[in-house]
This record gives C-alpha cells, structure tokens and sequence, in this order.
C-alpha cells in the first residue's frame, strides 16, 4: 500500500505519544523524528525504533526537503509561527499541535473534510477536540446561541508547554466553538485538579439553544460520539444529556489509550488522536489525488 512520508517537530510527551499514533496509521510512513535536545526521550525513544533522528529542529526539514510531505508540529505556539512561514515556502503540510493557529481550525469530525486542500491546518486545543464536536452535534438540530465549556484536567497532565499557554487555550477555544462548533458566542475555562490519583479528562458543556428537540438534541449527540470514538476510543458521556428550558448540558470524559501518556491524560491523548486521524485522511487524500 503506498504511503505519506512524515515527519513530527518536537520530540517531547505529545511528539513521542504522537509517533506510537501514527505507527497504526495505514497511508502514513514515519520519516524522521526532529527535536532540539539530543537527549530527550523522545529522540531516544524513536532511535530505538528504527526511525531517523534529528536534533536541529526546522533546520532538518530545510536542509532536507524530500524528508517528508507531512510535517507534524508538537513544539509550542512561538516556534510554530516560525515554523509555518518555512514549510509554506517549503510546500509541505503542516498539521499544527499547538495554539499558535497559522492555518483553519479543524476538528476530524466536524470539518476536516473541507479543509483537505489547506497547507496548514490547525488542531485548536484539547478542550476543543473535547467539546467542539458537541456544540456541533446540538447546533446542527437546535441553533445554539451560546456555547461555554469548562474542562477539567489532571494536573499532573499540564506540563509547561500547557501551562504557559493558558491564555492561548481559552482564546482559542472560544474561537473554535464558534468557528467550528457553530456558536453565536462562546467561552471556554480551564481547571486543572491537583487531586491523587489524578482524575481523568472531564468537559461539560453547556449550551443555550433557540429551538429545543431533546429528542433530536439527543441522537445528534450519541451519533457525533460515535464518530469520535472512531480515533478516540476513551471518549465518553458520562450521563445523558440534562435538559432546563433552553439550556442543555452535556457531562464528557476522556480516558487515554495510554500509548506514551497515562491513560488519565485524556487531554494529551486526545490531540495526538485527533493529529493522527487528520494526517491519516490527509494522506489518503494527497494519494487519491496524485492517482488521478
């Protein structure tokens, strides 16, 4: 079967989680691993595996363009923004990891099938791929006037590249439950729980809508889950869905698969998934293309 080379940029948790991801993915070959620390798990990890291994960063896919054609970017907002403009100019595609948002905001489920010919896409937050497909799934049958979220994260699963993006994640959050879920207006909070043992990824979802059917509000929801379960098989409801006049609230939790990240780390797993299953329908579209 023919494939996609690609590359991942950043060699840290999501990098690494990333690289066991795409190694059940059909249409994509992992070319090379590229890091910036030479001693980083990641790296030695992909070393271990056969893969090739870089530790100059961007420079390795400039200094080698045929490496790959898909170029996963796990590194952080700031750096993406450099990275964007060099692999434009390169021609390759980008499938961006975090909040630096140079190309649309996709989420698999929902739009990704419009966003095929796009040479940066971009992967809004985890709190997004959570929630966004929801407000989705309530708008599409019931018009949703207001959309707010708050996702609740172990804190242990909040590493720097989180932590410092904070502001990054409720701006961008709001944005894609707008853009992408469909909301007149959005919000979006994050909490992370220190408790032991570490919680799971927990989301709810609240949503004000104009024309209520709670029975279609209902098998929207459970169908568009199921879709997600699709590449995230830890994504759950909780309960079903609450109904209080015109607002409906949605209980989610997200469980790991627990390639590289514990399986409480939902909210990492749940980008990595999300970053595979594009890169996947990428692939197949970029291989559907050059047979025509």
């Amino acid at each position: 079967m023919s494939k996609i080379k690609a590359a991942i940029i950043g060699s840290g948790n999501i990098g690494t989680d990333l690289m066991y991801k795409l190694e059940r993915c059909a249409h994509i070959e992992l070319a090379a691993m590229i890091g910036i620390d030479p001693d980083s798990d990641g790296l030695r990890r992909a070393h271990d595996r056969g893969y090739p291994i870089y530790a100059n960063g961007i420079q390795a896919i400039v200094d080698q363009p045929g490496l790959a054609d898909i170029v996963f970017d796990a590194t952080s907002a700031k750096a993406h923004v450099r990275h964007a403009k060099a692999l434009r100019e390169l021609g390759k595609i980008a499938i961006d990891l975090t909040p630096a948002a140079r190309g649309p905001f996709v989420c698999p489920v929902v739009n990704l099938a419009e966003k095929l010919e796009s040479d940066n896409v971009n992967l809004i937050t985890c709190g997004g791929q959570a929630t966004i497909p929801i407000v989705h799934a309530i708008n599409r049958v019931a018009d949703v006037s207001y959309a707010e979220i708050v996702a609740t994260i172990a804190s242990k699963s909040a590493g720097p590249g989180t932590r410092a993006n904070i502001d990054e994640f409720t701006f961008t959050t709001r944005r894609g439950l707008e853009e992408v879920g469909g909301a007149d207006v959005g919000k979006a909070i994050i909490i992370m729980n220190p408790a032991e043992p570490p919680i799971l990824m927990r989301d709810t979802v609240y949503c004000d809508v104009k024309e209520m059917d709670e029975q279609a509000i209902c098998r929207s929801i459970q169908e568009i889950v199921a879709s997600v379960q699709q590449y995230v098989p830890g994504y759950r409801l909780k309960q079903e869905p609450l109904f209080d006049g015109n607002r409906v609230t949605v209980f989610l939790e997200v469980e790991g698969a627990g390639d590289y990240f514990p399986p409480y780390a939902g909210n990492l797993d749940i980008m990595t998934a999300a970053a595979a299953q594009v890169g996947e329908t990428v692939a197949q579209h970029l291989l559907a293309a050059g047979a025509n």
